[in-house]
């Protein structure tokens, strides 16, 4: 079924070059391009737009609380039925679990049958990775995962918010001031997001004139690898899902465009949270359920994380000869089941909890890590950018699932 767009009252037409030139997704991806040169040819200055990068990201997450407890709240006390909360809430966790545990098996396989380790690590550039070794011995911890975790903190918050106030006697009026004060947040969101150009020039000028596009040379083919995986994962696995649900994946791409050049650009999805909730509530995504499952993806579904991390492990595994069994290989699955939530989202995290993973299990040197630092910021645009795509479908398909998701004739999102 092709959904149309109603027929709109007639306005003068804008040229091709004015709709170009008032596309923020164009003068992001001109930026991004900018940002390579000046990092390429000028590295010293590129390293100088660090703080560019960093500022609008900063920037963006001050709005990412007030945005997630907001929508929460308001979206519980609009549900008016508590179970629903508490079912969907087991639906996105069991959900997130399933799909991630397939990005680590998917992960480990391609890096198997691909080899990216068999190389010479003799020709390879040495990193400093004690800054991630020396704290890679600490167990993983629910208790210091869930305190330095803002997200799921102003979530759980949120979630009690909205529950008590469903008992509170002048729950309207409430929610009016909350609906006011949204509407206030979104806008001052809107305006923000004007400035993404300049962070993603930032964030890219400062990655290419630091690391420089020659770090990609010696370990191409894991690099290769990676975002061979990755792809395969979001149009294959991810793919069929929406398939299930006649919803094409090319589709949400187009739609969420805007989202995923600022995630290239900034390194971090982080930067995209607060818009891509946003764009999947005019999708028809219920406000209950983006408020309940993009926060909660954003620490348990890390799709692109799990997929880095498996590759990252057997990679090393391969550089330093070590054999690792079939139970031994279910062992690192299992590892990573637990602390790949540890990366929760923010740029460099999932190198951290890479380094708590072979700790435990004591077989692979941690020391190896070094050997990945050139690279590891070229592949946290791919990890970013499949984390955002897989906590955008699992919103859809949990929303397609409660029959809480409204067709608003939207062009991008076109069902079959």
């Amino acid at each position: 079924m092709n959904i149309t767009t109603p027929q709109k009252t007639s306005k003068p037409k804008k040229g091709v070059l004015y709709s170009v030139m008032t596309n923020l997704t164009f003068w992001v991806l001109i930026a991004i391009i900018a940002g390579i040169f000046l990092g390429h040819f000028s590295p010293e200055n590129g390293v100088k737009m660090e703080i560019l990068g960093t500022k609008f990201i900063a920037l963006i997450k001050l709005f990412i609380g007030p945005i997630i407890f907001l929508t929460i709240v308001l979206g519980i006390s609009g549900m008016g039925n508590l179970k629903k909360v508490g079912r969907i809430g087991i639906k996105a966790l069991t959900y997130f679990e399933v799909v991630s545990t397939v990005a680590l098996a998917i992960g480990v396989g391609v890096a198997y049958f691909f080899k990216p380790g068999k190389i010479d690590k003799s020709g390879l550039t040495l990193g400093d990775a004690s800054q991630y070794t020396k704290g890679a011995a600490e167990h993983f911890s629910w208790l210091h995962f869930f305190f330095s975790n803002f997200t799921l903190q102003v979530l759980l918050a949120a979630i009690i918010c909205g529950i008590a106030l469903n008992f509170y006697k002048k729950r309207e009026q409430t929610i009016l001031v909350l609906e006011r004060f949204s509407k206030v947040v979104f806008l001052g969101l809107k305006y923000v997001m004007y400035l993404a150009p300049i962070g993603a020039f930032g964030g890219m000028a400062f990655t290419i004139g630091k690391f420089g596009l020659q770090t990609l040379v010696p370990l191409g083919k894991l690099m290769l690898c990676v975002y061979l995986t990755m792809a395969l994962f979001v149009f294959v696995v991810l793919g069929s899902i929406l398939r299930y649900y006649k919803i094409r994946m090319l589709s949400i791409l187009k739609y969420i465009k805007e989202e995923l050049l600022l995630v290239l650009g900034t390194s971090s999805s982080e930067a995209a949270l607060p818009s891509i909730m946003v764009k999947l509530e005019q999708m028809g995504c219920s406000k209950s359920v983006v408020g309940l499952v993009i926060p909660t993806g954003y620490s348990f579904n890390l799709d692109g994380t799990s997929i880095y991390l498996s590759m990252s492990v057997i990679f090393l595994a391969q550089l330093y000869d070590v054999h690792l069994n079939f139970f031994e290989i279910l062992s690192v699955i299992g590892i990573l089941m637990i602390t790949s939530k540890g990366a929760a989202g923010v740029t460099g995290s999932g190198f951290i909890v890479l380094a708590s993973t072979l700790t435990a299990l004591h077989k692979i040197p941690v020391e190896g890590l070094a050997f990945l630092l050139g690279v590891d910021k070229f592949m946290s645009e791919a990890r970013a950018i499949t984390n955002l795509i897989g906590n955008t479908v699992a919103t859809i398909i949990i929303s397609k699932s409660e029959r809480d998701f409204t067709e608003l004739n939207l062009d991008p999102v076109v069902e079959e």
